[in-house]
């Protein structure tokens, strides 16, 4: 859609879904979304769901999507990076925080004192997972950096002791944390922070005309549509000028995470 001029019939509307962890949703969910879009725009809708951060960050670099409902981690690369334009914000629920989990009889008493250890991260693209934390370490060389595809994942390797800490929202720590009954964790840092929710954004490689008619079929849906594919019509988009911050400190370091020891600053 985003390749036509302002007098050409609609054409096709990609829509990419991020959908992964407390955001995660079934392609179903969005089948209402579909059909309404592709009839009130006109347009042939390719819905296109990603499951994994990594292949989602290179469709929003490639502007291959035309609307995107993205995390907040996707949705402030997609911001600063390529220019995509919030419109909504997507449901949530209690206002989230990221935190770095560690045993309870850990030595470590703060995360000054992840110096030298092991971190378990979740994938590149989650705010509370990834780029937060390693923002509160920036400046640190850690042993190693490990990731996990999942919150329990990286709790189980904190409780068997493969690693000296993971990262993680607060939600997702409260809600996995019973299914390790004896270990006994805690938690080393709480950011201050909170997380803003994900958003409905739209490409700006889009004509305006083409936003607008967007835009106004997004707003004027059915609330039953809307809170079936989870977003809010009647809400402005969230500020995410914190965390592009964030996510423009951590993204230059992002190779060197990988290496061993894991120096969490950029080369001079």
């Amino acid at each position: 859609m985003g390749c036509q001029s302002e007098t050409s019939a609609p054409g096709d509307l990609s829509i990419g879904v991020v959908s992964f962890g407390e955001n995660e949703r079934s392609l179903e969910q969005y089948s209402k979304l579909e059909e309404y879009l592709g009839r009130e725009l006109k347009s042939l809708v390719d819905l296109e769901p990603t499951y994994n951060e990594i292949k989602a960050i290179a469709a929003i670099e490639k502007k291959s999507w035309d609307i995107v409902f993205a995390p907040p981690g996707l949705a402030a690369i997609a911001i600063s990076q390529s220019k995509y334009v919030p419109l909504f914000p997507l449901e949530g629920g209690l206002k989230n925080r990221s935190v770095v989990v560690v045993l309870k009889d850990s030595s470590i008493q703060n995360m000054r004192e992840l110096a030298g250890k092991t971190l378990t991260l979740g994938q590149p693209g989650s705010a509370t997972g990834y780029y937060l934390p390693i923002y509160n370490l920036y400046g640190l060389t850690l042993s190693e950096v490990r990731f996990a595809a999942t919150p329990q994942a990286v709790l189980k390797a904190i409780a068997d002791r493969e690693v000296d800490a993971g990262a993680m929202s607060l939600a997702e720590f409260n809600q996995y944390r019973s299914n390790f009954p004896g270990e006994r964790f805690r938690i080393l840092f709480n950011d201050i922070h909170e997380v803003p929710n994900g958003s409905v954004l739209v490409s700006p490689d889009l004509l305006p005309s083409e936003r607008d008619k967007i835009k106004e079929a997004l707003s004027e849906v059915s609330p039953a549509i809307a809170a079936s594919a989870g977003y809010i019509t009647s809400a402005p988009p969230p500020d995410y000028q914190y965390l592009i911050e964030v996510v423009e400190r951590v993204a230059p370091i992002a190779e060197r995470i990988k290496q061993k020891p894991a120096p969490l600053y950029e080369q001079k």
